[in-house]
């Protein structure tokens, strides 16, 4: 039994088809095109109208119907160019695999039992056991604090950026060090 495509892919896959010519390596599309894609579907638009990019940009694969004009070894992706600004960009997409060839560090999970009992499967969650096992620290060999969560700003050329959490550290040397740092849970197939 297919499941029905849900709102977000049937807008995302009618901008892409709609703007996209065969060869492009990027396609160029605005905040409004949701608008007036959705319009067109008759699609009922989400509240939190930039979730729809967000979601394909962090949470969810894009549809195979865009997938699959990407060429062998790259990938779509969508990146912002500007305030409202956005373009599908073919990318290659790099894997990072663990060197079995190294020792893998173990640590005790020092997350307390009441945080891990209601603890919910997302970001949120992940994050709070990265800060209560001190694992920016650890990773890094730098002695690191919680500045802020999802620190949200604007950029010129980029548009608006987001970053899930903030740490400010300080090495045996004094030197002061920013980590910006993304927790994403499983990525799931909207289409």
């Amino acid at each position: 039994m297919v499941k029905p495509k849900n709102r977000y892919t049937l807008i995302i896959e009618s901008i892409f088809s709609h703007k996209y010519k065969k060869g492009d390596k990027e396609v160029l599309f605005e905040r409004n095109d949701l608008v007036q894609t959705a319009d067109k579907l008759g699609i009922s638009l989400p509240k939190n109208l930039g979730d729809v990019l967000y979601s394909f940009r962090y949470r969810a694969c894009l549809p195979e119907s865009i997938k699959k004009f990407a060429p062998e070894g790259l990938e779509w992706v969508i990146r912002p160019i500007g305030k409202a600004k956005y373009k599908f960009s073919l990318s290659s997409m790099p894997r990072i695999f663990p060197n079995e060839l190294l020792a893998e560090t173990k640590i005790p999970d020092a997350t307390p039992g009441i945080i891990l009992r209601y603890a919910m499967n997302d970001e949120q969650a992940l994050l709070a056991i990265i800060r209560y096992n001190r694992l920016i620290d650890i990773f890094t060999g730098v002695t690191c604090y919680s500045l802020q969560n999802h620190l949200r700003t604007t950029v010129p050329e980029m548009g608006q950026i987001e970053t899930d959490e903030i740490y400010i550290g300080v090495d045996q040397r004094g030197a002061q060090y920013v980590f910006p740092v993304q927790a994403k849970v499983e990525v799931i197939n909207l289409a």
